[in-house]
């Protein structure tokens, strides 16, 4: 299963994805967990009442956690490389969940155009994999 999940091909493309995809992730969940680049931390961000979507994430606090800790934890996942189609799937999901708190406003300032910028660059990592120089090459070389 685990070699399943981290297959991956030989190209280079993946690469630059990953890393531009895992910076602005990683940073973003480190701003709602952890208070980290004048962020709101993780007693703000899971206060906040308006932000949810849809009417079946109650309770609020629970959605948002596990939204800044997929943030965070697809981030890592997608720069190592490591089960990078696990960090790609939760990427996805947070970036679906963006979309529509921001439908139908296409440009800023409430625009959804950059989740969905987002949203094509996991896709693409969940379709692809990890590419070369990342931890799932390394176990789906394994015998």
């Amino acid at each position: 299963m685990l070699r399943r999940l981290a297959q991956t091909g030989s190209s280079w493309a993946p690469v630059p994805l990953r890393l531009a995809l895992a910076i602005a992730f990683i940073g973003h969940g480190a701003q709602k967990v952890f208070g980290s680049f004048n962020g709101p931390g993780w007693a703000k961000w899971t206060s906040l009442t308006q932000a949810v979507p849809f009417p079946f994430m109650r309770p609020t606090w629970l959605w948002l956690g596990a939204a800044a800790i997929s943030e965070l934890l697809g981030g890592i996942l997608v720069m190592l490389g490591l089960l990078t189609r696990v960090g790609a799937f939760l990427l996805i999901c947070v970036m679906l969940t963006a979309m529509r708190t921001q439908w139908p406003a296409f440009f800023p300032p409430a625009g959804m155009e950059l989740a969905m910028a987002m949203l094509a660059m996991s896709l693409a990592l969940l379709i692809s994999g990890a590419g070369q120089v990342s931890v799932d090459r390394m176990i789906s070389r394994r015998r």
